[in-house]
């Protein structure tokens, strides 16, 4: 195997565990529910995943200058903002897999904010991939009744964020060690949602040790190592490459929910979830014949 090759192999392995440990991060949260205030969590899960994520890269934080900073932690800001979102969907959805295809709808969104917000014209599958997406989450909104249920809404509103953040990223932050940005960004959302649940939430008196365990598991294994072995895998192969494995995330959540909690789907939902996939995979068509190309 040359050494071209085998970088390619140890990134695709390290980016699908990534998206494996993603999608266990959704079991990882949902248990931390049950004993949790939803901002609690997420503050004290990127709080405590920053800090770690802050040791490895300190090296990287301490020549940063203050405008790179401020930056940094602006995004962070639409982080904090973007996660918020998403854990009420968690809070208040039935179903993982189905609010995993939800917020995925950001990847598709990401060109379309691109030509909003920075004039930038998007690949002609993007007009493609959109109307099919949207279709998806009709489905999914007809699946209970022709009306869009309040966890819908949330993951909806957070893949909004997401798709905006994504370009902001790229931009606002060039110049900026992606680990040093991660540990910033991760930081402000625990800066930023903690304080929220201290002004909007009642803390449980006691916290069982199996909460804690899940919280543990959220902040070390679904965001840390997450994060340290994501990036790993993007700095050996090209950007749009990682994309394409990403997308996997969605329907990891949905086997692993399935598994977990037993979930089950009717015949809409499975139709609103195999559309917004459909999406994906259009969205990023252009990539995905590359690589087939490639390997075959």
């Amino acid at each position: 195997m040359t050494t071209t090759a085998g970088h390619a192999l140890k990134a695709d392995l390290l980016l699908l565990t990534a998206t494996l440990l993603a999608a266990a991060g959704w079991v990882f949260s949902k248990e931390s529910l049950a004993g949790l205030p939803p901002f609690f969590f997420v503050g004290t899960r990127f709080m405590l995943a920053g800090l770690v994520l802050a040791a490895f890269s300190w090296s990287q934080l301490r020549v940063l200058d203050r405008g790179a900073l401020g930056r940094a932690a602006l995004v962070g800001g639409l982080f904090a903002a973007a996660m918020s979102l998403w854990i009420l969907g968690l809070q208040y959805g039935r179903h993982l897999g189905e609010g995993a295809f939800i917020a995925s709808l950001g990847i598709v969104l990401v060109p379309v904010f691109a030509r909003i917000f920075f004039a930038e014209r998007p690949p002609p599958s993007t007009w493609v991939a959109l109307p099919v997406a949207l279709l998806g989450f009709a489905c999914l909104s007809l699946a209970h009744g022709f009306r869009i249920e309040p966890s819908q809404w949330f993951f909806f509103g957070a893949a909004l964020i997401f798709a905006f953040l994504f370009n902001l990223n790229s931009r606002v932050v060039r110049g900026v060690p992606v680990l040093a940005l991660s540990a910033i960004q991760v930081l402000i959302v625990g800066a930023l949602v903690l304080p929220a649940s201290v002004l909007f939430e009642s803390w449980p008196a006691a916290v069982p040790t199996s909460i804690l365990f899940w919280l543990l598991a959220s902040a070390i294994i679904a965001t840390t190592l997450r994060f340290l072995v994501q990036l790993h895998g993007q700095s050996l192969t090209t950007p749009s490459h990682a994309a394409v494995i990403l997308m996997l995330e969605p329907v990891w959540t949905a086997l692993v929910a399935a598994w977990w909690f037993g979930e089950s789907m009717s015949a809409m939902q499975l139709a609103g979830c195999g559309l917004i996939g459909l999406a994906l995979v259009i969205s990023r068509w252009r990539w995905i014949k590359g690589l087939l190309k490639a390997v075959f």
